[in-house]
């Protein structure tokens, strides 16, 4: 897991990175005064979304370049403007964007300006302190605004952290959401771009039989100093063809302004659900755990080994025990967590570790000494909250020190690599809200802090910050769980690698779809802000077969985090064999086709076109208890439409007559059917491989067609002693039949002698398989040729030998 960071580059973390994050938008020089509130100022455009004011309504109304028409109107909330300034907001996505500060008659100003190369109008409002009752930052209603397109027969769907509704019955959304039309997802899309100080919660409601739109900032109870002002959260808003493209364009903006790179990401193992030997397992099932991880599954991508809950020592009659300065003598782990990271490390995998970084407990006997430690409630009482215990107050130093001490500890001392940082959300001492995906009333700001001027936002961003820099950089943090309360959802982005997005799941039906329904709803963070995680898959044999691969096969097209929960020395060779396919994730972006229809989404898109040729993966995954017949537009797919493409379905091993138009396909209750799809060509091409479940995309490196020799050629990335085929399908003309011979070439390590590999050919109509066996991992070069026209077709020793 180690990987090369740019100087100044870690996510924003460390001073000189947050002290560039702390800068970007803040840059404003007044040019002119445009306007008075009775007249309009001339438009502002980006050449893709343009502004202007309509002084009557008092609105700003936002319009698409393309061809001028309306979309939506905002102005601010509960005052009057008085004048509108033209002025130049630098450290902006373009550097020097020229920008509208409307001047309101209580002294705010809210900025506002068009993101150059983006959909995206982005502002920000700035307000004197003295302008909040009691000088005291509670809640802020920044603006408010109405949808001015019109919907689909069907109507207008809100797509937000709560899923997917229609916008009277939406409860509301944090940091993000979308309005889209179903059928072609054209919609508009909101989010919040920085979550440095507030927790940014967006509220659609219908009036009039137009959507409306509030944008509002919750700080929880912050006092502000008298001569002070309060600037926003920054906000971005626009009008997008297809709205999934405007939310990844979002999640793009927000990993921009955070310096976010996300490492590699990992495949592994979580000792929690186990059965047997679940929890946080024990030192001598964990290591024959890891012993055959090692041995069976490494070679395949996998690579961490995460100890769970109940190693550690303390006492706690609120959830777990939180004493995680040291293991419990009399538990799991009697040698202690240090022997226990040397254990996985010397098999050459990644330790990872479980712990609540921010909660303790206020009458564990270890904590008595520390009662300043701890935030607290009106009445002076520690801030305890279900499950989470007593959330430790991040403004104190004491408090802070101790982050610092059992980070550092974890890390340096002990060995491991891999963090799952559970109870998130006890950072922001609000309470728990279980499970949370919509906006609930959380009743923020109910904690008292050491320092009053912090929010509760902050205080978790802080302590978020002391660990990634307690643990170091190459650390891999797992954040979990946003659906204990979501007020930890925004506040973690830029922090953290990994983030649990839903609640916990389990290999019961009810609880193994939890994953699909909350990850598939904020595909668009995956692989850019950090990695979903949707909890493990799980193939162990109460999981019927179809179910086992549904749940792997999904995680992995999808591009979620990858990891297990099952009792791997007990698995039966062929459900080994699922997590085998599976693993490891493609790293390519992966898009759900029907976000805006249905939850989960059915179906989901992968394109690579690295090498020779275009592969289009696409993954038709049935969530329900009966069959489904599906039958997808290949247009809806990003296919055209009037081509015929070859198909080819993993799980059932088999070609299908080419599809056009349409890929219809019958996918059986609670199961899958993943179709690699490739343009019919004039030539052989490889249609799948045996390696892993995207047939071609991880392990094909390079395809190539010498038409003059009639000669297949091309590299594949191989696992030794895992039998590898090559799938090729064959034009319907051109005298292609059985190829006259094959041959292998593998290389493993430099410096290691490449060895010709035994070739097995065998072909089945307009199918041909190449299989053979390599004795180590490395790379396959291998050629298939067929006779020239006229040439005598090889017999049946001729097509069987190398």
């Amino acid at each position: 897991m180690n990987r090369a960071r740019r100087a100044g580059a870690n996510r924003g973390h460390g001073p000189a990175g947050r002290a560039a994050v702390g800068r970007f938008w803040l840059s404003v020089f007044v040019l002119s005064m445009l306007t008075v509130a009775g007249s309009d100022p001339p438009e502002l455009s980006n050449g893709t979304v343009a502004l202007r004011w309509d002084a009557t309504g008092q609105w700003l109304v936002l319009t698409r370049s393309s061809d001028g028409r309306e979309f939506f109107r905002m102005r601010p909330a509960g005052a009057t403007v008085t004048a509108i300034h033209r002025v130049a907001v630098s450290n902006v996505p373009a550097d020097g964007c020229a920008a509208w500060e409307l001047r309101l008659q209580d002294g705010c100003r809210l900025q506002i300006w068009p993101v150059a190369g983006s959909g995206f109008v982005c502002g920000r409002a700035i307000r004197p302190a003295a302008g909040f009752p009691g000088q005291e930052l509670t809640r802020w209603e920044v603006w408010e605004g109405r949808l001015t397109e019109e919907p689909e027969p069907e109507g207008w769907r809100v797509l937000g952290t709560g899923g997917l509704a229609s916008p009277a019955q939406s409860p509301g959304s944090y940091v993000w959401l979308a309005v889209a039309r179903p059928r072609s997802r054209a919609g508009l899309v909101a989010g919040w771009i920085t979550h440095d100080r507030a927790s940014g919660v967006w509220f659609p409601s219908v009036r009039d039989e137009r959507v409306q739109l509030r944008a509002r900032l919750d700080y929880g109870r912050v006092r502000l100093k008298p001569d002070g002002e309060v600037t926003s959260e920054v906000f971005a808003v626009g009008w997008f063809g297809d709205a999934r493209l405007g939310l990844e364009q979002w999640a793009e903006l927000v990993a921009h302004h955070y310096g976010i790179r996300l490492p590699p990401q990992p495949c592994g193992y979580c000792t929690w659900y186990s059965r047997p030997h679940g929890g946080a397992s024990d030192e001598v099932h964990l290591r024959q755990l890891a012993e055959l991880a090692a041995r069976e599954l490494a070679p395949f991508g996998f690579q961490v080994v995460q100890i769970d809950d109940k190693w550690q020592a303390g006492f706690s009659t609120n959830g777990p025990r939180r004493n995680f300065t040291t293991h419990d003598p009399a538990g799991p782990y009697p040698s202690g967590m240090k022997a226990a990271a040397d254990s996985i490390r010397r098999l050459g995998l990644v330790p990872g570790l479980w712990y609540m970084p921010f909660a303790g407990t206020w009458y564990d006997p270890w904590f008595a000494p520390h009662a300043d430690w701890f935030a607290r409630r009106e009445d002076g009482a520690p801030y305890e909250t279900a499950w989470g215990g007593t959330c430790l107050d991040l403004t104190h130093p004491g408090a802070r020190a101790h982050v610092e001490s059992v980070t550092r500890r974890i890390v340096h001392e002990w060995g491991f690599r891999y963090l799952k940082l559970d109870g998130l959300w006890t950072g922001s001492a609000t309470r728990q809200q279980y499970i949370n995906s919509g906006y609930q009333e959380d009743h923020m700001g109910d904690a008292r802090f050491h320092d009053p001027y912090r929010s509760n936002i902050e205080a978790l961003r802080e302590g978020l910050k002391l660990v990634r820099e307690a643990a170091g950089p190459e650390v891999f943090l797992l954040g979990c769980n946003a659906a204990q309360n979501m007020r930890a959802y925004g506040a973690a982005m830029g922090w953290v690698d990994a983030m649990r997005v839903g609640p916990d799941n389990g290999p019961e039906w009810d609880r193994l779809i939890r994953g699909p329904l909350f990850s598939s709803r904020q595909y668009f963070l995956n692989g850019r802000v950090w990695y979903n995680d949707p909890d493990p898959v799980y193939v162990r044999p109460s999981v019927p077969l179809e179910q086992a691969r549904l749940i792997a096969s999904w995680v992995t097209v999808s591009g979620n985090l990858w990891m297990n929960s099952d009792w791997l020395p007990d698995l039966p060779a062929e459900r080994l064999d699922i997590l085998k396919r599976t693993l490891p994730s493609h790293g390519r972006p992966a898009r759900p086709v029907d976000l805006f229809e249905r939850e989960p989404a059915r179906v989901w898109v992968v394109r690579d076109e690295r090498t020779n040729g275009v592969r289009v993966l696409v993954g038709l995954f049935n969530w329900d208890a009966q069959p489904w017949s599906a039958d997808e537009p290949l247009a809806e797919l990003g296919l055209d439409p009037a081509r015929f493409w070859e198909r080819f379905e993993f799980w059932e091993d088999s070609l299908a007559a080419p599809a056009q138009g349409h890929l219809s396909a019958t996918v059986p209750a609670r199961a899958c059917r993943i179709w690699m799809l490739r343009p019919t060509s004039d030539h052989p091409q490889v249609i799948s491989t045996s390696r892993h479940v995207t047939q071609g995309i991880v392990d094909v490196e390079e395809e190539h067609w010498d038409r003059a020799r009639r000669t297949l050629g091309g590299r594949s990335r191989v696992v030794g002693r895992d039998p590898y085929e090559l799938r090729v399908v064959l034009p319907e003309t051109g005298g292609y039949g059985a190829p006259v011979r094959a041959w292998v070439t593998l290389r493993g390590l430099p410096g290691t002698v490449a060895v010709r590999v035994p070739v097995a050919l065998r072909t089945e109509g307009r199918l041909v398989r190449i299989g053979f066996l390599p004795p180590h991992g490395g790379v396959a070069e291998w050629q298939v040729q067929w006779p020239g026209h006229g040439d005598r077709r090889p017999g049946p020793d001729a097509s069987n030998t190398d």
